[in-house]
């Protein structure tokens, strides 16, 4: 297994770490691919992200209301909707 020690560092508001080459091989990582980052046990989890697309119902399922802000749509139009 590749290990190396990286410092951590400032990118705007966010901290950042620069995987170097041979530890993204090792992971089979690429550039653009889509990763998940979760903490468990206090340790920092990469994975790559589930590449399937999601269908209507799925994505609908997943819609918290109080997460996303509220309703999505009002019942009635408002401001340029009115017609």
């Amino acid at each position: 297994m590749a290990e190396v020690y990286l410092d951590i560092k400032q990118w705007g508001n966010n901290l950042g770490v620069r995987l170097p080459a041979a530890v993204a091989r090792a992971a089979h990582l690429h550039v653009d691919q889509r990763v998940r980052v979760s903490v468990e046990d206090g340790q920092i989890v990469i994975r790559p992200a589930d590449e399937s697309a999601l269908t209507l119902e799925q994505r609908l399922a997943q819609f918290d209301p109080e997460r996303h802000g509220g309703e999505v749509m009002a019942a009635t139009p408002v401001g340029a909707e009115q017609w």
